[in-house]
């Protein structure tokens, strides 16, 4: 009989041993307690409790943790009544506190999270509440972390997920940000009409510029081209009077260099004369040799005759 019993107590010890060595994960905490007293706190690792003496009273996780809470109405200070619901971002920092500091700490963070929101939101207008997230998000957290700290809770950030006014609030909210849209946009098209204007007011101006500095361009070209043809033209004349005065001076010097007598000089007076009296002229100028010339042609016509 005894041979039965010592193993089976052995078996027994060893069962009861394993079942009270305990290990704790990662990112969590053991409340443990001795006699229904708080004896300590277990943190990550490897622990043993004395059996039927120690008992795990809580098992808190650590990690950071989010409370979506239902939408709350809530009253502004110009008593217009809207929904808010916000989003609220925790960690445990104290697991002992936690357990033991309030019972039901969820529902005591909602409860406490609506009623700082009504007394924020009560100090705001409507307008104020709609454009006023981040004042409103600043206060809720400092305000909630103030009063969860004594339940061993550290609030990080208190979100205002949806501001969700009356709907006759809403229609006229609609219809004042499409009256915005429609304003904004008849700015816009009257800043694009200017711009056009300018633009082409620009374009013109500019092309006005290029077609006198065209015209312009032309004017000094025609002058220059006159410039250089009248140059042109009183250099030809310039040459050709040369030459005129060359030839001149050509035949003067053959007639200085040929010696011509008084009587081939009378005798091309004569033709020259002839080729005078020929013209039109009503009026000719001997000169004093030709009539010497032609008193002496009258003097040997009579010496004939007689």
């Amino acid at each position: 009989m005894l041979e039965y019993v010592i193993p089976a107590l052995i078996a027994l010890v060893v069962i009861i041993v394993i079942r009270n060595i305990k290990i704790v994960p990662q990112a969590q905490a053991f409340i443990v307690e001795r006699l229904g007293a708080y004896k300590e706190t277990w943190e990550v690792g490897l622990h043993f409790k004395v059996p039927l003496i120690d008992r795990i009273a809580n098992r808190v996780s650590i990690k950071e943790r989010v409370l979506d809470f239902p939408p709350q109405p809530v009253i502004t200070k110009d008593n217009v009544t809207m929904q808010i619901d916000t989003v609220v971002f925790y960690t445990i920092t104290d697991p002992r506190l936690f357990t033991y500091g309030v019972e039901r700490p969820i529902m005591a963070i909602e409860n406490l999270t609506a009623t700082t929101l009504r007394n924020i939101i009560g100090d705001l207008e409507l307008d104020e509440t709609l454009t006023s997230r981040d004042t409103i998000n600043s206060q809720m957290r400092i305000i909630l972390d103030e009063a969860t700290d004594p339940w061993g809770i550290k609030i990080n950030r208190v979100e205002v997920k949806n501001i969700i006014p009356p709907t006759d609030i809403q229609n006229a909210m609609e219809k004042q940000m499409r009256a915005e849209r429609e304003r904004r946009e008849a700015i816009l098209r009257a800043e694009g009409e200017k711009t056009s204007s300018i633009l082409v007011a620009e374009g013109k101006k500019q092309s006005l510029i290029l077609e006198a500095e065209a015209e312009k361009a032309a004017a000094i070209l025609r002058a220059e081209a006159t410039k250089e043809a009248t140059i042109r033209e009183a250099e030809g004349q310039a040459e050709a009077i040369l030459k005129v005065q060359q030839a001149t001076a050509q035949g003067l010097r053959m007639i200085k260099e040929q010696e011509l007598s008084s009587e081939v000089i009378a005798i091309r007076s004569l033709e020259a004369f002839e080729k005078a009296a020929d013209g039109k002229a009503t009026k000719i100028i001997i000169p004093s040799e030709i009539q010497n010339m032609a008193s002496l042609v009258t003097s040997i016509k009579e010496l004939s005759d007689d």
